[in-house]
């Protein structure tokens, strides 16, 4: 382990050193101040002669006569299983006054997406308790799912209220694995930070979670460490503990925004709207860490949740995500504004792997069918509120007002649950079929026969006895 006194710059949030020797990318660097701090830093970038250096702590304090010794390895996290009900900062250090973490083991936090070839395919529900999700945009294990919402909007409500709900049925083959939750919190307020752990420990779900916590005023370099401490938590607890991991990163805006900083003070040349131009690869590195691996019985499944710049869903952030991802959930700012809680618009909604994780077995045979007539239910529903601002409900057919009511329903009684309500995804079909019985049978022409016959509410269909015009 050399050590330098040979720094040459200090830009921002990095330092720019002189070496002799070959140093690698990554490794963990510690830097000491005349005052007598210890700083801890990362090589960001490694040529003939200089390295660069970012620092977790900042750069304030530090000058050119400090101190830098290059310690030989990668950022790695000390594991174990009983990191559960811990709560961390952004760089992995214990702020919740428990008692000292004594590690199985430290891993490096850089991680690998899974290899294709030992890949499973997600295929099993996770009830989130939410119905809008479940019944519509259902989310399994292993699969990565991100929340789109915007400035202003209640993504911290919803994030909280599936942590603490999440749940996967209990699997016999696989001896019913464990559920767990990590919470990788980026760039929040104190505010939010408070108002997160009070949650917490309201409801108990600390017991069962790892919360990592980066706040608005930590460094924006620490910031892109907290979500990779986060994956390999998780990683360890999946396909080492055999824990069914959900893993929760709120603000992917302000990891992407940190990335930024950092490209601005090494001079890079910008990308669209000034990330970096390797952004989407930086972003897949996170998101591909989910799935399942074969022969293990645990899994990670992500929900990045991230707030769209100008409620733009083709700025760069979302739209990257949503190449890498699988689908996504969209905040509505309209739905937010009538009261509906949690205000999730099914319509621009979609979970790709919803098909593979639902039906008999599974969920229940007739889910595909209800989500289908719903969706199609709904969006007509929508495109006849906007014919009604131009001709007035009374120009409608008696069919027409039956959607239109649907709809109205549809957002009062489906979507509408509240933060604290917890429903099975058998009260999110029920609820789903006596929305559907306000329609004629002649109208569910997406729902199989046997299911009609099985499902459908007569009593709520005696005012519905009308014929398509």
């Amino acid at each position: 382990m050399k050590e330098y006194q040979t720094i040459t710059e200090i830009s921002g949030p990095l330092v720019y050193a002189e070496v002799d020797e070959p140093i690698g990318y990554d490794e963990m660097v510690e830097i000491e101040t005349d005052d007598g701090r210890t700083l801890r830093g990362q090589v960001l970038e490694s040529s003939d002669g200089i390295v660069a250096i970012q620092v977790f702590e900042g750069t304030s304090g530090i000058d050119r006569k400090a101190s830098v010794r290059f310690l030989g390895e990668t950022l790695k996290l000390p594991v174990t299983e009983d990191l559960l009900g811990r709560v961390m900062d952004g760089s992995g250090q214990p702020i919740d006054d428990g008692p000292e973490i004594v590690p199985e083991e430290r891993r490096d936090i850089i991680g690998a997406a899974i290899n294709p070839y030992s890949r499973e395919y997600p295929e099993e529900f996770i009830q989130t308790g939410v119905s809008a999700i479940d019944g519509m945009n259902t989310l399994v294990r292993g699969q990565k799912l991100p929340i789109f919402s915007a400035s202003g909007l209640p993504h911290n409500n919803l994030a909280l209220q599936i942590a603490r709900q999440a749940t996967v049925p209990e699997d016999d083959e696989e001896g019913g694995s464990e559920f767990a939750v990590v919470f990788g919190a980026m760039g929040i307020t104190q505010e939010e930070a408070n108002e997160f752990m009070q949650d917490f420990e309201r409801t108990g779900a600390l017991e069962r979670s790892v919360v990592f916590m980066n706040l608005a005023d930590d460094p924006a370099v620490e910031r892109t460490v907290t979500p990779r401490l986060a994956l390999t938590t998780a990683e360890y607890l999946a396909f080492d503990k055999d824990y069914h991991v959900l893993v929760i990163l709120t603000d992917m805006t302000n990891y992407c925004e940190a990335l930024r900083e950092i490209g601005a003070a090494r001079e890079e040349v910008p990308g669209r709207r000034g990330y970096p131009g390797y952004m989407y690869t930086d972003l897949a590195q996170l998101y591909e860490r989910a799935g399942r691996i074969e022969g293990r019985a645990g899994s990670v499944t992500q929900i990045p949740i991230l707030t769209m710049p100008g409620d733009d869903d083709t700025h760069p952030i979302p739209d990257l995500t949503g190449y890498i991802t699988e689908g996504q959930i969209y905040i509505d700012r309209a739905l937010n504004s009538q009261g509906i809680q949690p205000p999730i618009n099914p319509l621009p909604s979609l979970s790709r792997l919803m098909d593979d994780g639902i039906g008999e077995g599974l969920t229940r045979e007739d889910h595909s069918d209800v989500a289908n007539q719903m969706y199609a239910a709904y969006a007509e529903g929508e495109n006849l509120r906007d014919l009604v601002n131009i001709v007035g409900r009374e120009a409608l057919s008696e069919r027409d007002n039956k959607y239109l009511d649907f709809a109205d329903r549809f957002e009062a009684e489906f979507i509408q649950q509240g933060y604290d309500t917890n429903r099975s995804i058998e009260e999110t079909l029920s609820i789903g079929w006596e929305l559907l019985s306000s329609l004629p049978k002649s109208e569910l022409n997406r729902v199989d026969e046997e299911f009609i016959e099985k499902y459908y509410l007569e009593d709520d269909a005696e005012t519905a006895e009308v014929t398509a015009d």
